[in-house]
């Protein structure tokens, strides 16, 4: 595993994380085999570990403080984050501040999540979503100085919104925020245009999330495929959606390499990217903990298959069902 440091807190996190939003609120869950399939990852040098409240009302964070308090002689760094008052996702321009990250709400969120942990700090907590028409509120900005001083944070961020890398830049420049997480992997790159920029200027540590494109970058969903109506992504592949990933994915398929998998050709696409600190894939079962922490050798992609790949970015708007 190869190590990458986190922006301005100067933590060196794995370079391919592990994103916990499959243990909770996705179908087919199982605690146990999250518990194997996180002390894998553990095993195999993976060091950070994203989380928050909404997977699963909490529980996606139990489990995470139950992998802490297994591994006490090494350093895990745990990020969360704080769901909008409104419980309402993503976060839309008619929102207001107040019905969505008022400062009670805002303490009140990081008190559970530390009761959810075990811990009295949280290396990095994160407003769940955002809109950068809030970014001059002075309120969140005194919060997080108060919620640092007092050792309940180490580290604050944002999660931007899919498809809006830009919407969080206001936010940045306020010199309040130590990381940013956002939707990057081969089709969706506009976050190299503005954000990743800013960010180094910034030396504001990127985590990049969705690296599978919900897993359409994996090869593995076709035109066919369903999901059970309590899974999320039952509502955001629609046919619309659903047709239109399937059709990006096969064209890749003629550039993956003998003896790769689509899904490792992906995140080598990402860490191709030294901007980014940290990718966040989701790993609920032990053979994808395996496969994807061992592209962390810091071999990439051949330039000539990077830059066909670069080729197939795909620009996207927000629609009802994107959320």
């Amino acid at each position: 595993m190869k190590y990458r440091v986190l922006g301005k807190t100067n933590w060196p996190v794995s370079e391919v994380g592990y994103g916990m939003w499959g243990m909770a609120g996705w179908s087919e869950s199982s605690d146990v085999q999250s518990a194997r399939s996180l002390d894998l990852a553990v095993e195999n040098g993976v060091t950070f570990f994203d989380t928050a409240w909404g997977y699963g009302e909490g529980h996606s964070e139990k489990l995470l403080g139950q992998l802490l308090r297994r591994h006490t002689t090494k350093k895990l760094y745990a990020a969360s984050k704080i769901p909008p008052k409104n419980f309402k996702w993503p976060a839309k321009k008619s929102y207001l501040f107040e019905d969505s990250y008022p400062s009670e709400h805002i303490i009140s969120y990081t008190e559970k999540t530390l009761k959810n942990l075990g811990r009295d700090q949280i290396d990095l907590m994160q407003f769940h979503t955002w809109d950068d028409s809030w970014s001059d509120r002075e309120e969140w900005q005194r919060t997080i100085e108060d919620l640092k001083a007092s050792g309940k944070i180490a580290a604050m961020g944002i999660s931007l919104n899919r498809w809006e890398p830009e919407n969080g830049i206001l936010a940045l420049k306020t010199g309040m925020l130590d990381v940013v997480q956002v939707i990057y992997n081969i089709f969706d790159q506009n976050p190299e245009d503005v954000l990743f920029p800013i960010c180094e200027a910034l030396n504001i540590g990127v985590i990049a999330r969705v690296p599978f494109d919900e897993g359409t970058l994996t090869g593995a969903i076709t035109k066919e495929t369903t999901f059970p109506k309590d899974d999320w992504r039952a509502s955001y592949f629609v046919p619309e959606n659903l047709n239109s990933s399937v059709d990006h994915a096969d064209a890749l398929r003629p550039l993956v390499p003998e003896l790769m998998s689509m899904a490792e050709m992906a995140l080598r696409f990402i860490a191709m990217n030294k901007t980014v600190s940290t990718m966040i894939p989701g790993m609920r079962k032990e053979k994808n903990v395996l496969a994807n922490s061992a592209i962390s050798d810091g071999k990439g992609l051949p330039e000539d298959l990077y830059q066909k790949l670069k080729k197939h970015r795909w620009d996207r708007k927000p629609t009802i069902w994107s959320q």
